[in-house]
């Protein structure tokens, strides 16, 4: 009655007890098929290895790493290359992959990519995101196909990284090495029109300024003593010249009233000058016996000028050595021969030093523009110098991470735990056969009787009558087979037979009508 009204637990256990054989065969049934068909499936077996990413021996801080790529990124590109046709090809010919199913080449490779399982491995402990190490798994109907094949996709991924890892630093490094000699050329350019400019400019550059100012101090103090001791010369070469006039004037003799004749004053004042010459090399001006000496002579000066000149004076001042002059003339004429040649010494020193002063002194006054142009030339230089510098430090980091790259001694994959021999298959796992078999037998057989009882219209109780009449039961009759055979009782009765259209399983309920 499951179409008709609402069952409660008895009506249930009733259904149960009627119809319990419909539940339990296809249940027992489809078990037993499911058990069958574990041997009927091909078996899978799965060969799992497990690989580590191991860090760099080598600290960061002595050996800065050039592949700084993320490692999940850089595994889901090698994943990509390694599943690729190219790579595949070769394993599927090599170990005969699903060559007995007469399958084409590329649904061979879909099939190989399908059974290839990469499970990354994500730290918890350490928290930091990083990827300590992945799982690789194959799956194929042979326990040692699976192994071997799992080993080959273990060995392309290790290899994979390395060459990955390789590949990168030489290409970083010779990319550096283009880029270098690039810079060194421009620094070379940019230090060849330096060397240039120093050159041209000499002296006027930045920097030169003091030295410069100290020079021309310097030259200024030696153009004043340089003009000094001309004009002491040319006084010098006055007073010789008077003296040798009086040399020629006078005879050699004593004078009248006890006084040297103007010959020994002249001897005496040339030991003065003489005297004096030589202290002037070993003292300065100031120094007491000069100071001495330069008084002497002034005064001896004195006398020889203030000494009567001659009534007739035929004499000459010329340089030129006479036949009738006195040793003494002859003596002075030398002397002043040496101060003509002192003298133009000393104009030529006084004109070499002004030149000197002209240059310091254009000097000076260009070193405003020179500085400004040398300041645009040393800022290209030192761009190109900053340039190169920080181009040959990753040069250096660059072939050091290289070498550490062929050493093997930076990130790289580790075989943990090699494949395995799978022992027995993953796939059929005959409890999951069995027990999905048991459990759609169960489902199949509900569906069964729910169906029978939605269909059954057999009146069994007194909800039953209730249900099609909606009368009460006066009274309840046992069923029994004699009943069947005896004339119907007076009154009416509502009972179970063919004649009634009802099925004769309980008791007939009397309704009072």
């Amino acid at each position: 009655m499951l179409g008709h009204r609402t069952l409660n637990v008895d009506d249930y256990f009733g259904i149960l007890k009627r119809r319990g054989w419909m539940i339990a065969v296809p249940a027992i049934l489809l078990a037993l098929v499911g058990f069958g068909l574990t041997f009927v499936v091909s078996p899978q077996y799965v060969s799992q290895t497990l690989i580590l990413v191991e860090q760099q021996k080598v600290p960061d801080d002595y050996v800065r790493p050039v592949v700084v790529e993320d490692i999940t990124a850089r595994l889901a590109s090698m994943k990509e290359q390694i599943l690729s046709r190219s790579r595949l090809e070769p394993i599927i010919e090599r170990f005969n992959l699903y060559g007995t199913k007469k399958m084409s080449l590329d649904d061979r490779i879909d099939q190989t990519r399908k059974n290839i399982d990469i499970k990354p491995i994500h730290s918890e402990m350490a928290r930091t995101g990083g990827l300590p190490g992945f799982f690789i798994s194959f799956k194929d109907s042979d326990a040692h196909t699976a192994q071997l094949v799992c080993g080959e996709i273990a060995s392309l991924f290790v290899t994979a990284n390395l060459n990955a890892r390789a590949q990168s630093v030489e290409g970083t490094t010779e990319f550096l090495k283009s880029q270098l000699a690039d810079a060194k050329r421009a620094l070379d350019d940019q230090d060849a029109k330096l060397a240039v400019f120093q050159s041209k400019y000499m002296g006027r550059l930045p920097g030169e300024e003091t030295p410069n100012m100290n020079m021309l101090t310097s030259l200024n103090t030696q153009l004043d003593a340089a003009t000094q001791a001309l004009s002491r010369m040319e006084q010098d070469k006055s007073y010789m010249e008077a003296m040798i006039s009086q040399q020629q004037s006078y005879a050699p003799a004593t004078g009248e009233h006890g006084t040297a004749a103007p010959g020994a004053q002249q001897a005496e004042l040339q030991t003065l000058l003489t005297e004096e010459s030589d202290l002037t090399r070993r003292y300065t001006d100031d120094y007491p016996d000069v100071v001495a000496v330069r008084r002497k002579i002034k005064e001896l000066r004195a006398q020889i000028a203030a000494a009567p000149a001659p009534a007739t004076s035929t004499t000459t001042t010329s340089t030129a050595p006479n036949r009738n002059d006195s040793p003494g003339v002859q003596q002075l004429r030398a002397q002043l021969r040496a101060l003509d040649q002192g003298i133009q010494a000393k104009r030529h020193e006084q004109a070499t030093i002004s030149s000197q002063i002209r240059m310091y002194q254009d000097r000076i006054s260009s070193s405003p523009m020179v500085q400004e142009e040398y300041k645009n030339i040393t800022r290209d230089y030192q761009t190109a110098q900053a340039f190169y510098d920080d181009l040959l430090k990753k040069m250096n980091q660059s072939k050091m991470a290289t070498d550490l790259e062929r050493r093997q001694q930076g990130e790289q994959f580790s075989v943990m735990d090699q494949p395995n021999l799978p022992d027995s298959p993953t796939f059929p796992k005959r409890g999951v056969f069995v027990g999905a078999g048991f459990m759609g037998g169960l489902a199949l057989g509900l569906m069964l009787v729910a169906w029978r009882e939605y269909r059954d219209t057999a009146v069994r109780s007194e909800r039953d009558v209730w249900a099609f009449t909606k009368l009460p039961t006066l009274g309840v009759i046992s069923f029994s087979a004699k009943d069947t055979e005896s004339p119907a009782p007076t009154g009416r009765r509502w009972g179970w037979g063919r004649k009634t259209g009802f099925q004769a399983d309980k008791p007939l309920a009397n309704t009072g009508r």
